[in-house]
């Protein structure tokens, strides 16, 4: 990945993020939605948005039709803050890493109190 991506990358992290905690105002996204990584295509003209949010999956559900539906204007205000030549577009994806981590955490602490 090039340096320029690189800077692109994080920077659509961090404005989508603030985006979504800011300027959102959806009572379907009801959970603490948090921007675990961004995807940028080499030429800058796609990126795969993955967030994570804390709740269960009916709140997960809520928040992922709620993202695809303000997607254009998340990529507006993207377009508006980051000065690109092509506003890339954004494609959300639920990251579950978090929750398979802390599962995997749980378990190995089961098995060091010889629970399983």
């Amino acid at each position: 990945m090039s340096l320029r991506n690189e800077r692109v990358r994080k920077a659509l992290m961090r404005e989508i993020s603030d985006i979504i905690f800011r300027e959102i105002k959806d009572p379907q996204i009801c959970g603490m939605v948090s921007i675990t990584d961004v995807d940028v295509s080499p030429d800058n003209s796609a990126a795969r948005v993955f967030y994570s949010v804390y709740g269960n999956e009916e709140v997960k559900e809520k928040t992922s039709k709620a993202l695809e539906r303000h997607v254009g204007q998340i990529r507006h205000e993207v377009g508006k803050r980051i000065r690109l030549r092509k506003t890339p577009s954004l494609l959300f994806i639920l990251d579950e890493s978090m929750e398979r981590g802390a599962k995997m955490i749980e378990l190995i602490n089961k098995i060091e109190r010889g629970e399983v």
